[in-house]
């Protein structure tokens, strides 16, 4: 048996359990992201570890932090192989905007065990291992595994993240003229705003009033603007809906390790516009727009790129390119064969 533990259960957790559930028995363990519960948190998982302890093979984290310490002790005690899958915040160190495991040192200190005591570590995106941060000047450039955890020799393979071309497709619906969509959660809370980008979208609606924005994640997220639409949490099949009603993606975040909503959104014909972080560049390849720095400026010129554009062209590129490089057997393949 697989132990899945993580701290809050999102799509991406869903989709690694149907990838596993038919080829070997899992459990997903859910932990917590509050401080305020860890000691409750610990006490239920050591409990929870020891009994599917005769049953387990195999422990899977969902990024690192204080929910995959427990499962690497227990690995390392009972001879079990422990795989984590780094994914973003455990890999980054960016205090000027309150986000990655690194600026508070309890944290970094379970982190730094987990990484370099565990079997190996499976991040979704190269960038996570090693990377020049240039996109904001408040942020460190050494971020990444090898920068933020030195000597770090635990073995590392980078599995994308996979994604289902029979599910999010183009349906060949007209598209309104500068329509843009971004998929974000907790965007309410200014830090988580700022992380993703919003700050961006927010001007470019000011500077482009006959635009509309459509926010996707969190509806307690309030503007001013008239231009921008906010919806709260929404099913996949909604939200695929709205990716065919819409001309471009905005991935704007200030960090990411490999954005899943990016991806699901060209492979939907969105034309995408990202920033230079993490994943993103790779993902977007020759198929849209890439924002190198956090400037209003060269912002409004990709807009005004983007809509003078061979869009026809881009519409057909773009869930091309996701098909070709992160196809979700190909993910699912290399998953599996870690547990063999």
């Amino acid at each position: 048996m697989i132990i899945y533990t993580y701290p809050v259960r999102t799509a991406f957790t869903e989709r690694d359990v149907e990838m596993i559930e038919p080829h070997f028995s899992i459990k997903p363990l859910k932990f917590t992201g509050s401080p305020v519960k860890l000691p409750f948190y610990f006490i239920l998982q050591a409990f929870q570890l020891l009994f599917y302890l005769p049953k387990t093979t195999h422990y899977l984290c969902f990024f690192a932090g204080y929910h995959s310490y427990l499962p690497v002790i227990f690995g390392k005690l009972f001879k079990k192989k422990v795989f984590i899958q780094c994914g973003g915040t455990d890999a980054m160190n960016m205090p000027a905007i309150n986000y990655g495991n690194y600026r508070k040192n309890i944290l970094r200190q379970f982190t730094e065990y987990s990484f370099r005591n565990c079997t190996k570590i499976l991040p979704v995106a190269q960038a996570l291992v090693k990377q020049d941060y240039r996109y904001s000047a408040l942020i460190p450039e050494a971020q990444g595994l090898k920068n933020l955890v030195p000597g770090l020799k635990t073995p590392i393979q980078v599995i994308h993240n996979g994604f289902s071309g029979e599910f999010w497709k183009d349906l060949g619906l007209e598209r309104k003229a500068q329509t843009y969509i971004t998929v974000a959660t907790g965007i309410s809370k200014s830090n988580r705003a700022m992380i993703k980008g919003i700050d961006l979208i927010e001007e470019m609606a000011a500077r482009f009033p006959d635009a509309q924005f459509t926010l996707v994640g969190d509806e307690n997220y309030s503007t001013h603007l008239t231009n921008i639409k906010v919806l709260g949490k929404l099913s996949q099949k909604e939200i695929r809906n709205l990716f065919n009603h819409h001309r471009f993606y905005l991935q704007l975040s200030m960090s990411e390790g490999f954005p899943n909503a990016l991806a699901e959104a060209m492979l939907c014909g969105c034309i995408p516009i990202g920033s230079a972080v993490g994943a993103i560049p790779e993902i977007i390849g020759d198929t849209g727009f890439i924002l190198e720095k956090k400037d209003s400026a060269a912002l409004v010129r990709i807009f005004q790129d983007a809509n003078q554009a061979d869009l026809i062209t881009l519409r057909i590129l773009a869930p091309l390119r996701i098909k070709t490089h992160y196809d979700y057997e190909d993910r699912k393949n290399a998953l599996l064969q870690v547990f063999q």
